[in-house]
C-alpha cells in the first residue's frame, strides 16, 4: 500500500485551525468579540477551502479527514462558546434548539468513540451541508444580526444530520472515513 502524502495545503489549513485554537480561546476569555468574530470567520473559510482543495486536486487522505474533523470540532466548540459569551440575549428565547443540536453532537461522538475508539470522520454530505449552513449562521449572527427563521432552519438541518451520523455509526461494522450518507452505506 502506498504511503499517504500528508504534507499538503488542505492538511496545512486544518492544522492552522488547530494551532490557532488557543489564541481564539484567549480572545473569547478576554471578551474581544471583534477579533473573535474575525478569527471564527477565517476558521470557517479555511474549513471550506481545505475540503474544496482536497477534493478538487485529489489530495484527500485518511490523515487529512481525521485532522479536518478534529479542527471542525474545535471550530464548532469555539463558535458555540462565542454564542454563549457574546449572543446570550438571542439564546434566551431560541437557545433550546441549539441545546438539542449540541446534545446530539456530543452523543454522536460518544457513540462513535465507544464503538470505534476514535472521533467520527465520516464526512457525511448532510454534515458538510450543516457546516456550511452553520458557518453562514455564525457569520450572519456575529457580523449582521440574528435571523430566527434561518437559525431554526440551520439548527433543524443540523439535528437531522446528527441523527444520520448516529444511525450510520450504529450500522457500520468497522471504522471508516468519508461515508457520504446513509443511502450509500445501506447500498454497499
Amino acid at each position: 500500500m502506498a504511503k499517504e502524502k500528508i504534507y499538503n495545503i488542505p492538511n496545512a489549513l486544518s492544522a492552522y485551525r488547530l494551532i490557532i485554537f488557543p489564541f481564539v480561546l484567549l480572545l473569547l476569555f478576554q471578551k474581544n468579540e471583534s477579533l473573535f468574530s474575525i478569527f471564527i470567520a477565517i476558521n470557517l473559510l479555511t474549513d471550506f477551502l481545505d475540503g474544496f482543495i482536497a477534493r478538487t486536486f485529489n489530495m484527500v487522505t485518511k490523515f487529512g479527514a481525521r485532522l479536518d474533523s478534529l479542527a471542525d470540532y474545535g471550530t464548532y466548540l469555539l463558535a458555540f462558546c462565542g454564542l454563549f459569551t457574546f449572543k446570550r440575549t438571542d439564546l434566551q428565547s431560541h437557545g433550546w434548539l441549539l441545546y438539542v443540536f449540541m446534545v446530539l453532537l456530543v452523543l454522536s461522538q460518544i457513540i462513535h468513540i465507544y464503538k470505534f475508539g476514535t472521533f467520527s470522520s465520516l464526512h457525511l454530505y448532510s454534515f458538510k451541508t450543516t457546516g456550511y449552513l452553520h458557518g453562514l449562521l455564525f457569520i450572519l449572527w456575529f457580523f449582521i444580526g440574528f435571523f430566527p427563521g434561518y437559525y431554526y432552519f440551520a439548527m433543524g438541518f443540523g439535528i437531522l444530520a446528527e441523527l444520520e451520523l448516529i444511525s450510520i455509526t450504529l450500522i457500520l461494522k468497522q471504522k471508516r472515513s468519508n461515508a457520504r450518507g446513509i443511502y450509500w452505506v445501506l447500498n454497499e
